[in-house]
């Protein structure tokens, strides 16, 4: 038997639909969308817009062209980042964060561009309010989080914090890797200036396609930080100044996007929904039944409703690394182990440098994959007392 438990790094397997469509277009798409008039140049015009549009609904937002498409959310997050950070800004991130917020800002950071500071979070993973309310100052102007950790699951009160942003006259990105397609993520009920995505994790879209949705407002103060063909006002020398012409160059991964939009469209569906809700009972079903497992720590919040199903644990008396070889090799359980690109979270959780074993489900995993799991932690918990 071999479970996949590793959905917070991708998901697995994806929607049929998927590939099905990415296979069609690369087949039968005989032109680069954008870059021509003839026929399969505009179909292929219309697929990509076709998934803004799709994005945009999906996060509550109302200019399909606000949606700018990248490589990945990583990458969306820099770009982002470097585009509208001025000199002498304050910015505020958490404990929680992934590196690919965390090394975009200390790089500006350490090269003198800006002052940061990190949040602290409790024991649950949470971002302490006081703590973040705290290290506000007259010079703060950009605020980028996580909405959920990718090592503990914890959901962010980015709702609250949205609203002290606003309020303060602060831009607020989020970074929505961990969150879009487990709970709601709205642009507006969030107030953020721009959310970050990525298609390939629980949005169950292909890798290699990220982007990010940005309003008005914050785009008037970023620059490009690339530049070349887009296949607009090429008479220009200089990039274009509209969206999403302005953030993107050269040829787009058309079949990435196609993908993309049929997970989106598979999200929308009966079947999909009645999976969310199997998932959500079998998180709780699973975070329940570690707790009765002796030897075993388990970190974060341990509630489900606050969380997405991502729970990270170590063993006592076990080597993180060598339990999740012992997981895979004898029970045939695929598990992340170690720092999960986010050393401050387990710095906060004195995991740091070890780590920990993280298991994350998806929509596709059943009560018999957990059960299984469960029977072989509890069995190499009772060999570790012997």
């Amino acid at each position: 038997m071999n479970i996949y438990l590793d959905n917070a790094a991708t998901s697995f397997p994806k929607p049929s639909i998927v590939s099905e469509s990415m296979f069609n277009i690369i087949n039968s798409l005989a032109s680069n969308p954008g870059r021509g008039a003839y026929n399969s140049a505009l179909t292929g015009t219309r697929s990509v817009y076709e998934c803004r549009d799709s994005i945009a609904n999906f996060f509550g937002f109302d200019k399909a062209e606000n949606v700018v498409f990248t490589p990945n959310i990583t990458y969306a997050l820099n770009t982002l980042i470097h585009s509208i950070v001025k000199p002498g800004w304050h910015v505020i991130t958490s404990e929680m964060d992934h590196n690919s917020v965390l090394r975009p800002l200390n790089t500006l950071k350490a090269k003198g561009v800006i002052e940061l500071d990190i949040a602290k979070c409790d024991s649950s993973g949470k971002i302490i309010l006081q703590d973040f309310i705290d290290k506000i100052n007259n010079n703060t102007k950009l605020v980028v989080l996580s909405h959920a950790s990718n090592v503990f699951g914890t959901i962010q009160p980015l709702d609250i914090i949205g609203k002290i942003c606003l309020e303060k006259g602060i831009y607020f990105i989020v970074d929505s890797a961990q969150s879009a397609g487990h709970i709601p993520v709205n642009f507006n009920d969030l107030n953020s200036d721009a959310i970050a995505f990525t298609g390939h994790k629980s949005l169950l879209g292909p890798q290699g396609i990220g982007g990010f949705i940005i309003n008005d407002k914050l785009n008037e103060i970023a620059s490009p930080i690339f530049s070349g063909g887009t296949g607009s006002n090429s008479s220009d020398l200089l990039q274009p100044s509209f969206l999403p012409d302005k953030f993107e160059i050269g040829t787009l991964n058309t079949p990435g996007i196609v993908g993309l939009n049929s997970a989106l469209n598979y999200l929308k569906t009966e079947e999909y929904n009645n999976l969310l809700v199997k998932e959500k009972n079998l998180f709780k079903y699973f975070l329940s039944e570690l707790d009765k497992i002796s030897n075993l720590i388990i970190y974060g919040t341990k509630n489900s409703l606050s969380s997405t199903p991502t729970v990270s644990i170590n063993m006592k008396s076990k080597d993180t690394s060598e339990l999740s070889y012992i997981l895979d090799k004898n029970y045939g359980i695929m598990t992340r182990t170690g720092l999960h690109c986010a050393p401050l979270a387990h710095k906060s959780m004195g995991t740091f440098p070890s780590g920990t074993v993280r298991f994350s489900l998806g929509i596709f995993n059943n009560v018999n994959e957990i059960n299984y799991v469960l029977e072989s932690l509890d069995s190499i918990a009772k060999e570790v007392i012997l």
